[in-house]
């Protein structure tokens, strides 16, 4: 027995649906059928009697339910994540009575694929008419031992996402299918779900049919298994298998080796992923729209083109290893994956490395590192070393690996936004660790966050400003993913590192919904008027009424040639005093810069609302977290690491 939920039409005041009720029978005969749909409260709103005749076999029943005022699924930011429950139950004359239920949002989706007026095509996705910008990261397994993941640590990992103002996980299509504990997860939190099948990097003989059916069985008991969730907006073929054939050289190696062969192969990969998979889709997705490989253009030429279809960016990073710059310059319509690697926080470290190990190059160091055969540590330092200079210790290494990186990646995401509609996603590589090592995610294998997830916090916020900087012109954007409008303030100071402001102005702006509003480009000379650019720096800040909504400190040089003065700095921790036994409040000023904090508490595990941030001279900063410790183990612990304390040599 199955239970489907297809929404035919849907808005703020009325959603039809088909309920289908999919029954075995083993014989002819009838039986009383209930269908009943209960709102989010847990009441009845809908009841559907029927008295069908079965016939032995296969049997299904089809009902249309009508609903006013629907309460809607929304992604979070953009609503209320309502969820209705739907129960059917079939009572045979001569059997007991079978019961099944399912919980489900009320919400359409769309893959919006407009052609522009220069041959491109968007890629959008538009839940319930509105079009929203995709802001999250891709998830691999969460453990080498699936056994090991229970539901509290998925639930952490998602909760730190929607924490960090993502919308939209993009589930790697070389893992393997998460518990439905993953997706009832993401439904509570609003979060949608890029799904591809579990097909990665290589290919498939799906020239062989037994193979072929094999593929579209599994595929098939997935899509349904997962179809009544609504935060699954999109199914995809595989990970990188057409990209791998026409741009890595599988297909060219293959081709120049046997030909015909090679003919066989691809026109397997075609009947697979551009075929069969896609009619799975279509019969049992509610819906839900299919997209053949990532990145693709759906089996059109290029399979990793900017102006059509979606993209991964691997040009920093990986070969040729351009500098993280070179994010400025690809505009792409969907960015489905891009990265930068660093450490874990050294909390974790210190669980699984000597102290005596804890060097850059030491065995179980290189152990840790797995790109580029053990070498990824020369990445890292290739990156490090070109804009913050080398570090003095390990320590200092792993800290400005996780500075770089979340610099590297607030800089791509915030010029992906700052190009919508152009662009209407950015998904950073990745969001969690499979085991304690180097990587690209933002949470590390202990859960703990590095800087990236910090900042993701601050550059995927629905109202934030943009202010890109490249060849000596800064462009400022204010952002708004809301679907209402703002009206806002936005102010730009120039600063000393030492506080003294050396100009400002400030402008009133109305914002519009669902928007990013280009409102000036200023060259550094403007800005800086003849001061030194290693003693002074741009704040770009955006405001509604009197609260700071978003704050981006521009430097114009490399951090390495900052004029920084060792960090002082004014703190206060406190218990909240809200009754929250273990909550507590810090503050914190600086009478001068301090670029890059990390604030730890030396082995005493504390989980911060906010780390990894610029001190604006003379500006208090209050930062709230939770700890099992007592007050006075906290203040004796805390300890703040910031970019003029580990100066490099």
């Amino acid at each position: 027995t199955a239970l489907a939920v297809q929404t035919r039409t849907l808005d703020a005041t009325r959603a039809d649906l088909e309920i289908t009720v999919e029954i075995e029978s083993a014989a002819v005969g009838s039986a009383a059928v209930q269908i009943e749909v209960l709102d989010p409260e847990g009441t009845r709103v809908a009841r559907i009697d029927r008295k069908p005749m079965f016939k032995a076999g296969d049997n299904r029943i089809a009902v249309p339910v009508a609903l006013q005022k629907p309460r809607r699924w929304w992604p979070a930011g953009q609503g209320e994540q309502a969820r209705y429950t739907v129960r059917a139950t079939l009572a045979p004359e001569t059997a007991k009575a079978t019961h099944i239920e399912q919980r489900t949002g009320l919400r359409t989706v769309e893959l919006r694929r407009e052609v522009d007026r220069n041959g491109g095509q968007g890629f959008a996705f538009v839940i319930n008419g509105v079009p929203i910008f995709a802001k999250g990261a891709n998830v691999i397994p969460f453990d080498m031992f699936p056994a090991r993941v229970d539901a509290a640590r998925i639930r952490r990992e998602l909760t730190a996402a929607r924490d960090a103002n993502m919308n939209m996980l993009r589930n790697w299509g070389g893992g393997y299918y998460e518990d439905d504990v993953f997706f009832d997860i993401a439904d509570e939190l609003g979060l949608l779900v890029w799904q591809d099948f579990m097909f990665g990097g290589g290919m498939q003989p799906g020239y062989d049919p037994a193979f072929r059916a094999n593929v579209v069985h599994e595929a098939r008991d997935n899509v349904r298994r997962l179809r009544h969730h609504p935060s699954v907006v999109l199914w995809c073929g595989n990970n990188e298998e057409e990209t791998a054939w026409k741009d890595w050289g599988h297909g060219r190696d293959l081709t120049a080796a046997d030909p015909a062969f090679a003919a066989k192969v691809w026109q397997g990969y075609v009947d697979l992923f551009g075929n069969d998979l896609r009619q799975v889709v279509a019969d049992e997705g509610l819906g839900v729209p299919y997209w053949s490989s990532s990145p693709s253009n759906d089996l059109d030429e290029k399979a990793n083109d900017s102006t059509r279809g979606d993209k991964h960016y691997w040009q920093v990073w990986g070969n040729p290893a351009l500098p993280v710059t070179a994010y400025l310059h690809e505009t792409p319509r969907f960015m489905s994956e891009y990265g930068l690697q660093a450490w874990p926080v050294l909390r974790t470290l210190d669980g699984i490395i000597p102290a005596a190990e804890q060097q850059v190059d030491s065995a179980t160091v290189r152990a840790h590192q797995k790109f580029m055969a053990g070498e990824g540590n020369q990445r890292l330092l290739k990156y490090i070393e070109e804009e913050y200079g080398t570090p003095r210790d390990f320590p200092t290494f792993v800290y400005l690996s996780q500075v770089m990186q979340a610099d590297g990646i607030q800089l791509a995401a915030l010029h992906h936004r700052a190009s919508r509609p152009y662009t209407m996603g950015s998904l950073y590589w990745q969001l969690n660790d499979v085991w304690p090592g180097a990587s690209w995610s933002s949470i590390d294998y202990a859960g703990r966050w590095k800087a990236l997830h910090f900042h993701a916090k601050r550059f995927f916020a629905d109202h934030a400003v943009a202010a890109l900087r490249d060849d000596g012109v800064t462009r400022v954007s204010l952002l708004n993913d809301r679907q209402q409008g703002l009206q806002a303030t936005w102010r730009l100071r120039v600063l000393d590192l030492d506080g003294t402001q050396r100009s400002e102005q400030r402008h009133t702006v109305a914002l519009p919904p669902l928007s990013a509003l280009e409102v000036g480009r200023f060259a550094d000379a403007d800005l800086l008027k003849g001061a030194d650019p290693a003693r002074t720096v741009a704040v770009l800040e955006l405001f509604d009424g009197a609260t700071l909504l978003s704050q981006q400190v521009v430097y114009f040089v490399p951090a390495k040639a900052l004029a920084l003065s060792p960090a002082t700095i004014d703190a206060e921790l406190r218990a909240d005093g809200n009754g929250n036994g273990n909550g507590y409040v810090l503050t914190l000023r600086s009478p001068k810069l301090v670029r890059a904090l990390w604030i730890d508490f030396d082995g005493v595990d504390a989980a911060l609302d906010d780390n990894a941030l610029d001190l604006v001279p003379g500006e208090t900063v209050t930062i709230r977290l939770r700890s099992e410790a007592d007050l006075d183990t906290l203040r004796d612990a805390l300890r703040f690491t910031s970019l003029a304390d580990t100066k490099a040599r």
